[in-house]
């Protein structure tokens, strides 16, 4: 008939995916804080103080549930083998980051109105963009590669 045939499979290979829990409360920061993101950028536009407000309680809602993720993330840190320790210290790391500067933002944010600008809106877009990262980081569970 013929020679041999050759058949390439792509296959996934775990990266040991977040656990179902860890992905909900990964899942939150991000919206919020862009949330927050885009009612500073609202605020700076129109000076209506309502769009701090709605900011600040985005932010507090991206701390809250951001705050379980950290711990979590941290907790994985601890129990991660070897293999994957360096991966998981990043994502805690920038996990860290986001918390620690939305924290940050949210004490420029109790200043009184159009005190807390401009830092509120480039703290905003750094802490969005290290919710992105983190979220990027945490759902990029799989890996995929070839096999012959």
């Amino acid at each position: 008939m013929g020679g041999p045939a050759v058949v390439a499979i792509s296959a996934l290979r775990s990266l040991r995916p977040l656990h179902p829990l860890n992905a909900i409360l990964l899942a939150f920061p991000l919206p919020l804080f862009l949330g927050a993101l885009l009612s500073d950028l609202a605020y700076q536009a129109s000076f209506q103080i309502q769009w701090a407000n709605f900011s600040s309680w985005l932010i507090a809602g991206g701390l809250f549930v951001g705050g379980f993720a950290v711990l979590w993330a941290l907790i994985d840190l601890v129990r991660s083998g070897a293999g994957r320790r360096k991966r998981v210290a990043i994502y805690f790391v920038v996990l860290l980051a986001m918390w620690v500067l939305g924290f940050t933002n949210a004490l420029v944010h109790s200043k009184d109105a159009f005190a807390i600008m401009p830092e509120a809106v480039f703290l905003s877009a750094i802490v969005t963009i290290l919710a992105l990262v983190a979220a990027w980081i945490g759902y990029s569970g799989f890996q995929s590669r070839e096999t012959a």
